[in-house]
């Protein structure tokens, strides 16, 4: 334990100064005692007076209601009985055996019309690290390893400049003239934020304006001990976490850019994570199917892969209740294995793969509403603390908790093999890593440049090869036969204008 440090003494024989005198803020410790939380004060006398300032800013930074609320409202409802799950009914699932080309060609344009007249927004979670990729760099600034070097943050931008082409395209034909710019809103952590600012300034936006995109931070909330009191980092600090994706929905609310999008007039907003090389952002398709089916709230799913695959799926909670997400570990086996005799595929097959779309009403909706009820996960960990690794817990929402707020809720089945390319894991991983992922965009690429007419040749075999076609070329497959037919094009490369 250190040594309260002496400040001075008078040479008149007057009296000795010591730190250990000066007690805390009374008004503040007396806040503290209000929550239980004085405990934060506890080594008080053998700090210095930089790190007293530091604890006294550090507390002071706290909504300490607020963060009292959802401390006890999380710890209380632990154990509480749920409603049982039921499979979610067939009409809310577009499945892609079930839609027609007419229904994708109406939704494409449906989806188009809404962006041109700038209805659309974009919001991408990335608050994460590359640190399971062994990197600390945002994990959109990963390069999984395309013939092009492009990052995820890259490819997604090029997919919105493509389909700002689009719909200027089709508000042309219609004889209007230009194109609402897609808005892009990105929200990163306190570890990623002045990164990612300065990796999209050093990029030059990839092509996008400047002031087409907005970065804004997710929270942090305090970790604690199993009785809900604080854990403290240092003797000066108290531990605290990002408070997940879901705290988007406070970010929002909090940045005021729920009106910020009212002002813009959007009124519809795609949603996802940013470790998905082929996520569609912006799809057109899925806009139009949301659109057409009128409710508040839409997921695009994959089929579960097998009974025993480590995904959430989607669930009715309760006879007649909204649709929610169960993650994979509190699914009971027998039900994850049961079969639906009518359809042959599993009852709870629906995964998520954290790829949304909200309207704006709906957002409103939730940040106001996941606020008032204030109960966060509890994910027990390890956490850094003056005693070393403390079990305690971090405090997390999820994007997916906005779903039981959802009057309506419309899934849309997509292949995984086609939307669905994670990063997660570093290289010599079995699954989701940046190897895995560049295989699969290569692959639905090369599909694409075979369908449109082009050839290709490999010196190696092509399961582990393929062509990259750049977003500025194309969205979906679509207009590549200018391109591609009658040409031969050498595996690895990229194809470009």
């Amino acid at each position: 334990m250190r040594e309260p440090t002496v400040v001075g003494t008078e040479s008149n024989g007057g009296s000795v100064g010591s730190i250990a005198q000066s007690p805390p803020p009374q008004a503040l410790l007396e806040r503290l005692k209000d929550y239980g939380q004085e405990d934060a004060f506890a080594l008080w006398d053998e700090l210095s007076p930089d790190e007293r300032d530091h604890l006294v800013k550090d507390i002071e930074s706290l909504d300490l209601p607020r963060v009292d609320r959802i401390i006890r409202c999380s710890l209380r409802s632990q154990g509480l009985p749920v409603a049982a799950i039921e499979p979610v009914p067939e009409r809310s699932v577009s499945t892609v055996e079930e839609r027609t080309m007419d229904e994708r060609e109406r939704w494409w344009k449906m989806g188009l019309k809404a962006i041109s007249d700038g209805k659309l927004a974009v919001l991408l979670l990335s608050g994460g690290q590359g640190t399971r990729l062994g990197s600390s760099d945002p994990k959109g600034c990963v390069n999984i390893g395309l013939p092009s070097g492009k990052s995820l943050f890259q490819l997604q931008a090029e997919r919105i400049l493509c389909v700002q082409q689009l719909a200027a395209q089709v508000t042309s034909e219609g004889g209007g003239s230009g194109s609402a710019l897609i808005h892009w809103y990105i929200m990163t952590s306190p570890f990623t934020d002045d990164a990612t600012r300065k990796y999209f300034e050093s990029h030059k936006y990839f092509g996008l304006e400047s002031d087409q995109v907005t970065f804004f931070q997710q929270g942090t909330i305090p970790c604690v001990s199993k009785d809900g009191r604080f854990i403290m980092e240092t003797p000066y600090k108290v531990a605290k976490a990002p408070d997940g994706n879901g705290g988007v929905y406070s970010a929002l609310k909090s940045s005021k850019l729920l009106e910020d999008m009212a002002t813009r007039g959007i009124k519809y907003i795609d949603c996802y994570g940013v470790d998905n090389a082929l996520v569609r952002v912006a799809d057109p398709t899925f806009l139009g199917y949301f659109i057409d089916k009128g409710v508040s709230a839409g997921a695009k799913v994959v089929r579960k892969a097998y009974p025993q695959e480590k995904v959430g799926v989607f669930v009715r909670r309760g006879k007649g209740g909204p649709l929610t997400v169960v993650e994979y570990s509190e699914l009971d086996p027998s039900l994850a294995s049961a079969i639906n005799q009518e359809t042959g595929r599993l009852r709870f097959c629906w995964s998520n793969v954290c790829l949304h779309m909200f309207t704006l009403d709906f957002l409103n909706q939730v940040a106001n509403g996941l606020e008032k009820d204030s109960v966060y996960h509890l994910a027990e960990k390890k956490i850094p603390s003056i005693h070393g690794q403390t079990v305690g817990f971090k405090l997390e929402q999820f994007i997916f908790d906005a779903f039981p707020y959802a009057p309506s809720t419309a899934l849309f089945e997509v292949l995984r093999e086609e939307e669905f390319a994670p990063v997660k894991n570093a290289n010599g991983s079995n699954f989701d890593t940046p190897d895995s992922a560049r295989l699969l965009v290569l692959r639905l690429h090369t599909r694409w440049v075979i369908a449109a007419g082009g050839f290709l040749t490999h010196s190696v075999p092509l399961y582990a090869t393929g062509v990259e076609v750049s977003p500025l070329c194309s969205y979906a497959g679509e207009n590549l036969e200018a391109i591609c037919r009658g040409r031969t094009f050498h595996a690895p490369c990229e194809i470009g204008f």
